[in-house]
């Protein structure tokens, strides 16, 4: 049991303290990965930035995800004959409008990293699916990063079966057989609001050893 974000955040760090002084980022996931993703980025001396990604439902079922648009484009699953592209290219880019509304709202004015050639770690606060943290792989994947580390606290099984097939490492703390939800494994686990998520991305940024490309 962890006692809130941060303290999982610190034990977390201290399994990649290794990936100190490379050229590197921590991409979070909004909201909840945005505290873990902090005290990583403050720990290894790297910038901080979120990562959106959202997921393509099916018309006669939204739940099912046929695919997952990310800033960069979209990623559609395989085997998806039963949906007309009309319908695909019409969500995504409604997505990609949300996405983009999204970025700025955390981010400003600043423009997405250019991950090419660095060490990207993606953080999350727990990993119950694992569909978001796929897409946003496969998505960052695109961008030619020397590697794609995937960190959180705790996981379910299945999820790290899924994941270990597509990231180059994976940091979980706990994977445990009980898993019903990743709120069980937390003493808090109050609801990051966005006005954390904005001053904790410009702390961690404020003494980064962050250069842009």
């Amino acid at each position: 049991m962890f006692k809130d974000r941060y303290d999982a955040a610190m034990e977390l760090a201290l399994k990649l303290e290794n990936y100190k002084d490379t050229d590197g980022i921590v991409l979070a996931i909004p909201r909840g990965g945005v505290p873990i993703g902090y005290v990583i980025a403050k720990d290894l001396g790297f910038p901080l930035e979120i990562v959106l990604s959202k997921k393509i439902g099916h018309p006669s079922n939204p739940e099912y995800a046929i695919g997952s648009v990310s800033l960069d484009g979209m990623v559609i699953n395989d085997g998806v004959t039963d949906v007309s592209e009309e319908y695909i290219y019409r969500t995504a880019g409604k997505i990609l409008e949300d996405l983009k509304t999204k970025f700025k709202y955390y981010m400003g004015d600043q423009e997405p990293t250019n991950l090419k050639d660095k060490t990207v770690i993606i953080a999350d606060d727990g990993i119950a699916t694992g569909s978001t943290i796929i897409a946003t792989v496969h998505s960052v994947r695109k961008m030619n990063p020397k590697k794609i580390i995937v960190v959180a606290p705790v996981a379910s099984p299945p999820s790290i079966r899924k994941i270990e097939s597509i990231a180059d490492e994976i940091v979980v703390l706990q994977v445990p057989q009980n898993f019903m939800g990743v709120g069980q494994f937390y003493s808090d686990f109050s609801q990051v609001e966005d006005d954390e998520v904005i001053l904790l991305l410009k702390e961690a940024n404020a003494n980064s050893k962050l250069v842009r490309t």
